[in-house]
């Protein structure tokens, strides 16, 4: 239940937990065109040309189906594919996950640098303050 992130971001492998729902999903699209070597093979604007494909799909198609994703549901901020990467890193952080994990499923040789794509949110506050609170009280 991992991805291997072959040369991802830096040019490193790494490998990321993979949620059974995600799986679900991964399945459930790969049914839709059983391309042998890509997931997200590149269809060339023809569906159909799917399961041949020689290459994956390119990275603008991608970029445009977050930005009409992101449209779809309302959020008014410029939204690419590496506003998922951030978002990732602070769910993480919100749900507990430790920093030095969130540092290796993002690839970062560095802490700091993944001290970057971690963001202060209300949860991640209220978190805080529950916590706090917590450890006076004993």
């Amino acid at each position: 239940m991992l991805i291997h992130i072959h040369r991802g971001k830096g040019a490193k492998d790494r490998y990321v937990p993979l949620p059974p729902s995600t799986l679900a999903l991964l399945r459930e699209y790969w049914a839709t065109h059983r391309n042998a070597t890509w997931l997200f093979p590149n269809k060339a604007r023809r569906p159909e040309a799917a399961a041949a494909a020689a290459q994956p799909m390119h990275k603008a198609i991608v970029q445009r189906a977050i930005r009409s994703a992101a449209d779809e549901i309302g959020i008014k901020k410029h939204v690419t594919v590496h506003t998922l990467r951030h978002s990732y890193a602070t769910h993480l952080l919100e749900a507990g996950v430790n920093l030095r994990l969130i540092q290796k499923y993002l690839g970062h040789s560095c802490l700091q640098t993944t001290m970057v794509y971690l963001h202060l949110t209300n949860v991640g506050e209220e978190q805080a303050r529950a916590a706090i609170n917590k450890l006076m009280q004993e």
